[in-house]
């Protein structure tokens, strides 16, 4: 049935991104065999995963050299997510540009994450290609400890669950060097993370910094030319840890803007979603790159009334990262938005997925935003009403398609 195919469907073009790599006739066949019998709901689910999982390791998939081999592992093994979101504070030690040796901390809040991540050389849930050499990283499952031993913090963990994580923390932050990786709002609150930082635990806006621009984990594992802006009101720390990160794939920038930045990451999550339930209704190209248009001049008034400073919103940090996310494959909010628009309730393709999309609970936080702002924003609006309202997606986008020009 149409549901069915629409979760095979989008597994398929991800695997399909790689098409040069695989043996389509056999593709076909496995994918047929993972669709075979399933109804609606998590018995589905199961049906589809057991079969898609059975299509991975098909011996026929495996192109005729062993180079092309890992290729095609490390590309398979990000198309079904396994278990649970981890929060993860990588530590950078020191804040020189030139440190190029360094040792880095790990918070995983799991014991038995921790012996598999040294067993094993690699995270045993996520992007399992990526080694990395684990006696150069300390691994903690106590918060403190890792705070208490490093300058630099770098959070990444799913908005939703910082603020448990942070009520384990005894240790002060305040001379801590804070950068977040987090592309959402603190629930609760409706604060991007720095606001969140500097207002609950006191740290100064020069000791806090965002790190944004269009960069999937997945190309990044994959070694491909990635593009990243560090946001800090103190350029030379900016400096120091945009030198950190730069590589010959891996090209750095600083930016003053860490609220804009932090707001439009937020935002381009709302506008995948978007982008996503007019693919799952069968809107064309033509249509996307409409919305994505409408996207941009929407984040840009947004930008504008919230901090209004001299920005260009056609940087890669701003309408690269929206792009990147409204169009991937990749994009989870993008896969969310496409099973909302095929007909999924938002608990059952929360349900399906099994990893976050943050652009979820960052459309009401918006929304609750921009109350107070008062901001035209069209598409914040439908993506809202469809996500909390349970207006239809098809009526929505359609109201939704006719004020734009």
């Amino acid at each position: 049935d149409n549901r069915t195919s629409g979760i095979v469907n989008t597994l398929a073009e991800k695997v399909l991104t790689e098409a040069s790599l695989l043996a389509l006739e056999h593709i076909a066949q496995r994918l047929e065999s993972a669709g075979v019998g399933a109804g609606n709901g998590s018995a589905a689910a199961a049906v589809i995963y057991k079969g898609v999982h059975r299509f991975l390791k098909h011996t026929l998939l495996v192109p005729d050299n062993d180079v092309r081999r890992v290729k095609l592992l490390e590309l398979l093994e990000t198309v079904v997510p396994i278990d649970d979101p981890a929060v993860q504070i990588v530590e950078v030690g020191g804040r020189k540009a030139s440190a190029v040796k360094l040792n880095h901390g790990a918070y995983l809040r799991r014991d038995d994450r921790i012996e598999d991540f040294r067993r094993l050389g690699h995270n045993p849930a996520y992007l399992t290609s990526v080694h990395f050499d684990v006696s150069r990283i300390h691994f903690s499952s106590d918060i403190n400890q890792i705070v208490r031993q490093f300058d630099t913090l770098v959070f990444v963990t799913p908005s939703p669950y910082l603020k448990g994580h942070l009520k384990k923390l005894k240790v002060s932050l305040r001379d801590k060097f804070l950068v977040t990786a987090i592309k959402g709002i603190v629930p609760d609150e409706n604060m991007i993370c720095s606001e969140y930082f500097h207002h609950m635990y006191n740290v100064p806006d020069e000791n806090l910094a965002v790190l944004g621009g269009p960069s999937h984990a997945e190309e990044v594992a994959l070694g491909r030319l990635t593009y990243l802006t560090v946001g800090c009101t103190d350029q030379d720390k900016a400096q120091a840890f945009a030198g950190m990160l730069a590589s010959h794939y891996v090209k750095t920038k600083t930016c003053p803007d860490v609220i804009g930045i932090e707001y439009a990451s937020v935002l381009k999550n709302v506008y995948a979603i978007a982008a996503g339930i007019c693919h799952g209704l069968k809107y064309g190209d033509n249509f996307q790159a409409v919305l994505m248009s409408n996207a941009v001049q929407e984040m840009d008034r947004f930008l504008r009334t919230v901090y209004n400073i001299d920005r260009n919103i056609i940087d890669s940090v701003y309408t690269g990262d929206l792009l990147v996310t409204g169009y991937s494959n990749f994009s989870r909010n993008r896969v969310f938005g496409t099973m909302i628009g095929q007909g999924y309730s938002v608990k059952s393709a929360q349900i399906e997925m099994e990893m976050i999309a943050e652009g979820y609970f960052g459309t009401k936080c918006m929304k609750d935003i921009n109350k107070h702002l008062h901001v035209n924003m069209p598409i914040l609006d439908a993506v809202y009403n469809i996500l909390y309202e349970r207006i239809s997606p098809t009526i929505e986008i359609k109201l939704l398609s006719e004020a734009f020009r």
